[in-house]
């Protein structure tokens, strides 16, 4: 490290012999940048525009392909294979053909990759981005907080911004600053693998947690130490692929896309936000990589965005391998850099195309000039051309400390949703009672989520580890008892095993759902996820043998919880049906163990509510709260039109009654904002937090709308027997909608408002507002 700083500090000082303007950091950043602009030869600018996977990822990724011998096992959304050796990796980043690099995990990498950059002509820095999809996570030691459903199950968008300035700390101390967040995808399909690392199915909340997130990684500009840029990721509409798939096709009315997928980024863009990364799918028949109708016309044109633009993993190239639009990678990599695309992610051969296309004038220099502009004035925003090396000694200050697992604790607190519970829970500690927990996700990391690669185990609390940990406090018992930990093939053997062993307690936990791990462990040589990236479900009940496991144990003991530990809903009546209580802890991240012990007992009430609706079998989907009102006009001949769970919904330890909502105006010229007040009353004997969730209905319009929309949601805390008053305000954009013609207006006319602590129409308290115009929004 000394050594680096050394040599950073002489190639400086000669070349500052030279007083060039790009270098003064106390210059103008725009001057600055315009000075080095005009240095620039075109291949030092395409460079810019070109990404490369860390050399130490390159490594790993060749022992697996010698481990497996055949390339098609891999995940080819992770596998990375140049052909290069390292020595010419490196000199191409010495000759300014690399931009930027992704998942380099190390900060002693970080700092040999950047001191490279000082062997170049203009010593430009390197920009390094990361997957901190909830936390550093892909770095080992860092804090894994609960995974971004997780997030959106605790309805309270500050905790997407904790997460977002905590994680962005700990990626700058350990050399990235750039993370591949929020993913602001609307996910309406719970078969699709990535729900985990979203939102859920509200455009509403995906754009309000998607913009916290922003905001806590980028600050105001993205110009302190502890900023990094963030990315609002996948434009668009992956998270409703035709059957489930990752990649698959997507075909979406203009409508839809504009209601439904389109809001989020409208709103990031607002909040900012400096780079987007497009969607590994089509969009009615165009690659989201080459839609200039989606990157140019409307995202950066019409409503302003003003960063750049990175492709998704080969995404670029697959423009011609997947979906043969172009002929060959160098037209795939002209039909997306025309239609806005500045950085490819990643690898060779794109550099040499667009050198090429612009030589032969088939791409304009001024293309180019944008995309490499682009870059360039987040490196300087960020600070890399003064501090692009990273202190080793200033890791364990800003990395897993105290405060960031409190928070991580917090989140995980608010998260974990109670979805059934008959007089079960919280276990009664006056007595002491022996207690079992089993399942395959009881006792390891699948809490974690995707999105992370192995951690300490003493970083990580297990589910049995919580339970254990607080239980013994109370003189209870806590047993682990191995059910068999790969979902896949849990065996009967194992199932009779733990069914026979659960009579020798007076409570059991199964601790069930789904495994996203990136990563093999107890010595496996295959992978047993059953989600995350690129692992769907044609089901949405629990893979493998598990109902067989929680049905056998529950014929040998009715004192049972089931534990969901899953990045997406559960579907399982039969469990509903059966079982006492039941808890959807999620993916609650390192301290989500200690959290879901402190509910079971009693010490924190549970206050975590349903993102996404749950369907109660895979023919119901789409099954979605703010469908259109014919939706289920007529019945299945074999199942409900109902859902398993609502979206919004999650019981507590104490219960809540909430009024009638009240205006502050009811006729409304759509000038100013309609205020909304609403009671919320303890009824029950412990304190508790309840989540207000605000939905307006168009009652008559001129196109078809929802049956429910949310337009807010306040999480508060009351006191047995306490009431407080909870206010919401409404502006004209709430109730605006895309006419006949596709004009974004608000429509005259009577709107419910709604309140309530679910999505069940019949439930919820309204009154009604009239809109006495028609007002059109955004035209001149």
């Amino acid at each position: 490290m000394k050594y680096l700083l050394f040599i950073f500090f002489i190639s400086f000082s000669l070349i500052a012999q030279n007083n060039p303007l790009y270098l003064d950091s106390n210059a103008d950043i725009e001057d600055r940048l315009s000075d080095l602009m005009a240095r620039m030869t075109l291949e030092e600018k395409v460079g810019q525009m070109c990404q490369y996977v860390g050399l130490a990822y390159l490594k790993k990724q060749k022992r697996n392909k010698r481990a497996s011998g055949d390339v098609s096992k891999l995940n080819k959304d992770a596998f990375a294979m140049y052909g290069l050796s390292e020595s010419e990796i490196i000199q191409e980043i010495i000759d300014g053909k690399i931009g930027s690099f992704l998942h380099v995990l190390d900060p002693e990498e970080v700092n040999y990759l950047q001191g490279f950059t000082l062997e170049s002509r203009l010593k430009i820095p390197l920009i390094i981005g990361i997957d901190a999809i909830h936390g550093n996570a892909m770095v080992r030691g860092t804090t894994v907080y609960p995974s971004p459903i997780s997030i959106a199950a605790t309805f309270n968008n500050d905790f997407a911004y904790d997460v977002a300035k905590q994680s962005a700390r700990e990626m700058r101390a350990t050399g990235s600053q750039w993370t591949f967040m929020p993913n602001i995808d609307v996910a309406r399909d719970p078969r699709w693998g990535r729900v985990g690392e979203t939102f859920g199915e509200d455009p509403f909340m995906v754009g309000e947690m998607g913009k916290a997130m922003i905001m806590g990684f980028q600050g105001e500009d993205f110009s302190k130490p502890n900023n990094v840029i963030a990315c609002a990721k996948h434009m668009i509409a992956g998270a409703e692929p035709l059957n489930g798939l990752n990649i698959s096709p997507m075909d979406v009315s203009e409508r839809s896309l504009y209601e439904i997928h389109l809001p989020p980024y409208k709103k990031a863009i607002d909040a900012d936000v400096y780079s987007i990364m497009a969607a590994h799918n089509e969009l009615n028949g165009i690659p989201s990589h080459m839609h200039k109708g989606l990157m140019t016309d409307l995202l950066r044109n019409e409503w302003g965005f003003d960063g750049f633009y990175v492709s998704d993993w080969y995404d670029i190239k697959r423009i011609w391998s997947y979906h043969k639009v172009a002929r060959n990678y160098k037209e795939a990599s002209l039909f997306s850099v025309e239609a806005g695309m500045d950085m490819n992610m990643h690898g060779p051969d794109f550099y040499d195309f667009i050198v090429a296309l612009v030589k032969e004038n088939k791409l304009s220099i001024d293309r180019v000039n944008q995309a490499c502009s682009k870059i360039l004035y987040a490196k300087f925003q960020l600070g890399l051309f003064e501090n692009r090396l990273v202190d080793p000694s200033k890791i364990d200050k800003n990395v897993f400390i105290k405060s960031h697992l409190d928070k991580a604790e917090e989140i995980a607190d608010n998260s974990i949703t109670l979805l059934k519970n008959n007089n079960l829970l919280p276990i009664n500690n006056s007595n002491a009672k022996r207690i079992l927990v089993t399942g395959p996700n009881a006792h390891n990391h699948t809490t974690l989520g995707d999105w992370h690669f192995e951690q300490p185990e003493e970083n990580v609390v297990t589910i049995f580890e919580g339970i254990q940990q607080v239980g013994e406090n109370y003189n209870h018992k806590v047993d682990y008892f191995d059910s068999g930990i790969k979902i896949r093939n849990i065996q009967d053997s194992k199932i009779k095993a733990t069914a026979e062993m659960s009579t020798n307690y007076d409570h059991v936990f199964v601790v069930v759902g789904d495994n996203s791990l990136r990563y093999t462990w107890e010595g496996g040589k295959s992978f047993q996820k059953t989600a995350g990236e690129n692992k769907a479900r044609s089901f949405l009940g629990l893979p493998g043998k598990q109902l067989d496991l929680v049905k056998s144990i529950y014929e040998k003991n009715k004192n049972l919880t089931v534990v969901y530990v899953s990045g997406k809903p559960i579907s399982e009546p039969w469990i509903e049906d059966n079982i006492k209580s039941i808890i959807h802890a999620w993916e609650p991240g390192s301290m989500g163990g200690k959290s879901l012990g402190k509910i079971v007992f009693g010490e924190t009430n549970p206050s975590g509510k349903m993102p996404m609706t749950t369907a109660r079998s895979v023919g119901q989907l789409t099954m979605v709260y703010n469908h259109k009102p014919t939706n289920y006009i007529h019945k299945y001949a074999f199942e409900k039109t109902k859902p398993l769970y609502r979206f919004g919904f999650g019981l507590s330890y104490t219960s809540f009654s909430i009024s009638e909502p009240t205006l502050s105006i009811s006729k409304w010229d759509g000038t100013g904002k309609v205020n909304v007040e609403v009671d919320v009353k303890n009824t029950g004997k412990r304190e508790g937090m309840e989540t207000v969730q605000l939905y307006i209905r168009d009652l008559f319009s001129s196109v078809t709308r929802p049956v429910l929309e949310l337009k807010g949601y306040k999480k508060i805390n009351v006191a047995p027997g306490e009431t407080k008053r909870v206010s919401f305000s409404l502006a004209l954009d709430d109730f605006a909608f895309y006419d006949r013609e596709m004009r974004y207006k608000a429509e005259e006319g009577d709107f419910n408002i709604l309140v309530g602590n679910a999505a069940n129409l019949s439930e919820l308290k309204k009154t009604t507002l009239k809109l006495t115009k028609n007002i059109y929004i955004n035209e001149n």
